[in-house]
């Protein structure tokens, strides 16, 4: 049920990180896949690491002609278009509320919401045809969850989760499932781009990322371990096949717990504080009774 055998998909952001480890997952089940990033040079790279079941084109998900351009090509490389994974992003950007920047704030809606929705534009007009499709967004724990990501960053990924359930409730019709995919934090290149450092190297060196979220990892999630690409590779593979046929207008979170509330680590000091305070200012009443 997960094979991909004759499907072909379409991956946003796939020269590195999530989108580079999906796409290697889903030509490993059998589809055929394009490759859509900025950076040719490492795109080309992947895709011919992939062999024939993989096509690079240069787009920026930002520019509408692109990502028309991109839908385009997968259907004149591969005849057809059966999953959209809207994966492309930036890092997020933190400042406080007083010090926002609107054009940044407008350069990440524009990759993050815009871009999801014109992906979703040019997907569905293909898949409307077909009678079936699965579109998988890419949000993010900090759509919902306050206080891990930026503002702006946070502000469109929660725009994104909630256009996904619009787009499924218009698509299902048509055959076509919509379903968002909220990671947690996964040791990518992603935090160290954002810190500065160029972005090769960055994507070369996951390990820098995996160690500062295992620095954390204990107080922040139940699961004690880092996550990794393959976890997201691996539900998107479940989104896009013919498994989650019956699912549309999920957000299926991967975050080994984040969301779900203080894992017992980070909240057993403050349990014992509480309870010997209270004893203690209860105690004169409890040595009453």
């Amino acid at each position: 049920m997960l094979s991909l055998e004759g499907k072909v998909a379409v991956i946003t952001g796939a020269t590195s990180g999530i989108g580079a480890r999906t796409a290697e997952v889903f030509v490993a089940e059998g589809a055929k896949v394009v490759i859509a990033g900025r950076r040719q040079e490492r795109g080309e790279a992947v895709a011919r690491k992939l062999g024939d079941a993989a096509s690079f084109i240069s787009t920026d998900v930002s520019v509408e002609a692109d990502v028309k351009a991109m839908i385009d090509h997968a259907v004149d490389r591969f005849g057809r278009l059966d999953c959209l994974m809207n994966n492309a992003g930036k890092g997020s950007q933190f400042t406080a509320i007083a010090d926002v920047d609107l054009e940044q704030f407008d350069a990440v809606i524009a990759v993050h919401l815009r871009a999801v929705l014109a992906g979703m534009k040019y997907a569905a007009r293909v898949m409307a045809e077909q009678g079936n499709g699965s579109i998988i967004n890419v949000a993010s724990v900090n759509g919902f969850r306050a206080g891990l990501g930026g503002h702006y960053y946070a502000a469109a990924k929660a725009a994104s989760i909630h256009l996904t359930r619009c787009a499924a409730m218009e698509l299902g019709e048509k055959g076509i499932r919509v379903n968002s995919l909220s990671p947690g934090m996964i040791a990518t290149g992603g935090f160290a781009k954002n810190m500065g450092m160029q972005p090769d190297e960055a994507d070369d060196h996951p390990e820098y990322a995996e160690a500062a979220i295992g620095s954390v990892a204990a107080r922040w999630q139940p699961l004690q371990y880092v996550g990794r690409t393959d976890d997201i590779a691996q539900a998107a593979l479940f989104l896009a096949s013919d498994a989650s046929r019956f699912v549309t207008g999920h957000n299926l979170v991967v975050d080994g717990g984040i969301s779900a509330g203080w894992p017992i680590a980070a909240v057993r000091t403050d349990r014992e504080m509480f309870f010997g305070q209270f004893r203690r200012a209860a105690q004169p009443v409890l040595v009453e009774r």
